[in-house]
């Protein structure tokens, strides 16, 4: 399965984005879908996932300003991001588990992963 991520961009603090997360050689619809980020010097941490039921989990940081969503005709997820703050500057990645097993909010977890698409958040 490939996964492309896109919708990344410059914006400025307080601004909008929405990410999207594409996959191509299998259907979505099945399995958990995540997204982590990786800023400058920083580990990759996890931001928000989506289950095969639609059940939605997000990291302290991004809760109430991040909503991670998913459509399965089209075999996408997104992740809205609002209220951006500088500190959410990073590299986005979108990540699928396929195996179904281990912690989502695990990188280690997933099994296949996006190129990552780059969020700015700069005055």
């Amino acid at each position: 399965v490939q996964l492309q991520a896109s919708g990344g961009g410059l914006v400025q603090p307080g601004g909008s984005l929405r990410l999207s997360c594409a996959a191509f050689g299998r259907t979505f619809s099945g399995y958990t879908v995540g997204w982590f980020r990786q800023a400058p010097g920083k580990e990759r941490e996890f931001v928000a996932a989506i289950s095969s039921s639609g059940g939605t989990y997000y990291a302290d940081s991004v809760k109430g300003r991040f909503t991670i969503s998913r459509d399965n005709a089209k075999n996408t997820v997104y992740l809205q991001m609002n209220s951006l703050k500088p500190e959410d500057t990073a590299v986005y990645y979108c990540a699928v588990i396929l195996s179904g097993r281990g912690s989502l909010w695990s990188p280690n977890t997933y099994d296949y992963w996006g190129q990552g698409t780059l969020v700015t958040v700069s005055s």
